[in-house]
């Protein structure tokens, strides 16, 4: 293919939540969804609302050969733990173990079969940071193998979303491709930590008096907060600087607004995000509509990817796939097994990358 053709690609949205993924590869940048998976129904009456496509439901009972032929898998998968007893006794018994022993019984599993079934050209998946320290670092070890076992070449990166939203919600991102060629061209999205966005910009200008918290809210925070303090702990509730950054949005939100608290003037209590306000600060564009009650929007947006984050690792996955080098492409390296952890916005700033022989 010449340098710089451009042809719209195909991609799939796996564990597809309200369709983060989707908004950044579809509306953005114009690829094509052809086939998206989520259990959770409120979910998908979010998705459904934004993109006139209702996904289809629990990801263990599709057939991985149903799928339509696709150029990329996205997933952001949950966090699960593999077990990897038995497989010294299945080798010494003479049976198959490969990586439909080790993840069976666990969602990744579904992700590794799509994989398998279908090869596509690349693959971006995401998952907390913590995924790498999991079980004691067995699960990410799992997923590794796994893939180099599906013949990818791939790298992970810890990325943080604050350089694109004013939320510090550090994730754990692997892109992967099929063709070496293809994952040669690939290159991680720049920093400018210079153009940082900030908290304010994305409150409201008048927000309905229900989301201030209560006089009796308010105090049981605050003395959690110092019960917390004197044990030596670091507990407490997270009210938010205004030209800073806040705190990771989680999705028991909706609880109490603990961990993203905005302040106010006049003697006000804190109060909650509005749900109008998670959006922005997951980085929807106010045209995204929201369906659902605030108890569900706060779970949904606490679930969600950081839309701007996978839309900038996107835009250079689709940009490899066709043909573009990106600004620091990889041809000429010398792989090697997987070594160590890159990490955007953080002082260890190394490299990883995996071949799968």
């Amino acid at each position: 293919m010449p340098a710089n053709t451009t042809i719209r690609l195909k991609f799939i949205d796996l564990f597809a939540g309200i369709g983060g993924f989707r908004w950044a590869l579809e509306k953005t940048l114009g690829a094509e969804c052809v086939f998206a998976s989520e259990w959770d129904r409120f979910a998908q009456d979010t998705y459904e609302a934004n993109f006139g496509h209702r996904p289809d439901g629990d990801i263990t009972i599709i057939d991985p050969h149903s799928v339509p032929d696709h150029d990329v898998l996205t997933a952001g998968f949950p966090c699960q733990p593999f077990s990897i007893a038995g497989v010294s006794k299945a080798n010494a018994l003479g049976r198959a173990h490969g990586f439909a022993h080790t993840t069976q019984g666990t969602l990744f599993f579904n992700v590794a079969k799509l994989i398998e079934a279908k090869r596509p050209r690349a693959f971006v998946l995401e998952n907390v940071k913590n995924l790498r320290s999991h079980d004691r670092g067995n699960t990410f070890r799992v997923i590794t193998a796994t893939l180099k076992e599906l013949g990818y070449y791939f790298e992970s990166k810890v990325i943080d979303a604050r350089y694109w939203v004013p939320q510090h919600r550090e994730r754990v991102f692997i892109v992967g491709f099929r063709d070496v060629r293809d994952f040669e061209r690939f290159a991680w999205p720049g920093i400018d930590g210079n153009t940082c966005p900030r908290f304010r910009d994305i409150l409201e200008s008048a927000v309905d008096p229900r989301y201030t918290l209560s006089d009796r809210l308010w105090s049981y925070l605050q003395a959690y907060a110092a019960k917390h303090r004197a044990a030596g702990n670091g507990f407490g509730y997270g009210l938010a600087d205004l030209d800073g950054v806040a705190r990771t949005l989680s999705a028991r939100y909706y609880k109490d607004g603990a961990e993203v608290l905005v302040p106010q003037q006049g003697g006000l209590n804190p109060r909650r995000l509005t749900p109008r306000e998670c959006a922005r600060l997951m980085g929807y564009p106010d045209a995204m509509k929201i369906v659902c009650s605030d108890t569900r929007a706060y779970k949904q947006f606490g679930n969600s990817v950081a839309v701007p984050v996978v839309e900038a690792i996107s835009r250079s996955v689709l940009a490899a796939l066709n043909g573009n080098v990106g600004s620091n492409p990889r041809h000429g390296w010398q792989y090697e097994l997987f070594t160590h952890e890159s990490n955007i916005g953080q002082s260890n700033i190394g490299q990883n990358a995996i071949l799968a022989e």
